[in-house]
């Protein structure tokens, strides 16, 4: 409903930003990361998303497009809602978040407040199902793998956390391929993100 909002900062709480938008402030709960990015009194966009319960309505806001998908990604997840969502990117990047499930790296996903060890084994093991089950479907599995065993270095770890976001081998492939081999998975990632136009 709400793409996003964009207006003067007038406030922040240690966990939401209220952005005033054609006289009307909008309260967006928000991670820490993001907070971090913004500067009281200036004019920020905040890509949004808007959470509607039986009780509440609430708005969501994230300073790229990539944290919100990642947001969204994790709150796809059965038993993880929006407050584990924005514990878990308050604490790591989407990039380190991507990471973490392509590697079944449990123990960074539960350095977020409130997110137990059990929380943390169901994120990566949906997400890392549902990266399988969209490979499939898509007819991408044979292309990873053909792209992963032609590349050299960290690529393929990248291709595969790259995946976890949503994106499909040949949407990355190709910028993948420019990029230098040798460089940390976590900065692959950044790059590739960054040309494509996504943060």
């Amino acid at each position: 409903m709400l793409y996003s909002v964009r207006g003067k900062l007038i406030h922040t709480t240690t966990s939401s930003a209220v952005v005033e938008c054609g006289g009307v402030g909008f309260n967006c709960q928000t991670t820490f990361n993001t907070l971090k990015s913004l500067k009281p009194g200036s004019e920020v966009t905040l890509f949004t998303y808007l959470n509607v319960r039986e009780d509440a309505m609430e708005l969501f806001g994230f300073a790229t497009k990539t944290e919100l998908e990642t947001f969204k990604t994790l709150i796809s997840v059965s038993g993880v809602g929006p407050k584990a969502g924005l514990s878990v990117l308050s604490e790591l990047s989407p990039e380190q978040v991507a990471m973490a499930i392509a590697t079944d790296d449990i123990k960074t996903i539960t350095r977020a407040q409130g997110v137990g060890k059990k929380i943390a084994q169901r994120i990566v093991l949906e997400l890392k199902d549902k990266l399988a089950k969209s490979a499939a479907d898509s007819g991408f599995s044979n292309v990873s793998a053909s792209a992963a065993s032609a590349a050299s270095g960290n690529i393929p770890k990248a291709l595969e956390a790259l995946g976890v976001l949503g994106y499909t081998p040949s949407d990355v492939s190709p910028v993948l391929a420019t990029l230098d081999s040798s460089l940390p998975v976590e900065q692959l990632i950044a790059q590739t993100l960054k040309q494509m136009g996504r943060q």
